[in-house]
């Protein structure tokens, strides 16, 4: 049964879309506050659909996730307790807790690792807000951290991905199962 090859040509589809852009800048945003999919299922597909745009595929999605978190370090600094219920509910206490311990030990740091990696960046900018780290330092590691990260994965995407695409396309099924085999075993071992 092939699901991920057809799933792979609607995205790469999707992704030359004109308004394209707009869905990318919106998942951007929302991911960084309260969305759980990182935009980088849209913009890597979207470098290897326009790979001569990269970087400004990669300056928008650095933008919106800027601005998605300045959003989560305001509902953090005015509204944490209110939204202790939902964050309970989405799973992400503990990692609510962990973002708390790494604040008091690195700050600056913390908001710059999560925001190139894909630790969940929204728990750290609801955290940031709720622990009133000084707004222009998150600003900073945001805008550091999220770029390092989206110009990186744009750059190698239109760098090396229109060369890679046609030896990775025979592997989709492969790519996808296997993807799903290891969120699966992550999530039992983590249990």
């Amino acid at each position: 049964m092939k699901l991920f090859e057809p799933l792979y040509d609607r995205v790469i589809a999707w992704s030359r879309h004109p308004r394209a852009p707009w869905f990318l800048g919106g998942l951007s945003f929302a991911e960084s506050s309260f969305f759980p999919i990182p935009p980088d299922v849209m913009l890597a597909p979207m470098c290897l659909a326009k790979p001569a745009q990269w970087w400004r595929l990669a300056l928008l999605t650095t933008l919106a996730s800027v601005l998605g978190g300045a959003l989560g370090y305001f509902l953090g600094t005015w509204a944490l307790e209110a939204l202790m219920p939902w964050i309970e509910r989405m799973g992400w206490s503990h990692n609510l807790e962990i973002a708390r311990s790494w604040f008091e030990k690195w700050g600056f740091a913390a908001v710059f690792i999560a925001g190139f990696s894909p630790i969940p960046y929204k728990v750290f900018t609801l955290a940031a807000g709720g622990m009133g780290m000084p707004f222009l330092p998150f600003l900073f590691a945001s805008i550091v951290g999220r770029g390092g990260r989206f110009f990186l994965v744009s750059w190698l995407m239109g760098r090396y991905g229109p060369a890679m695409e046609p030896k990775l396309r025979p592997f989709m099924e492969w790519v996808g199962w296997g993807s799903v085999a290891a969120v699966g075993l992550a999530y039992l071992a983590l249990r």
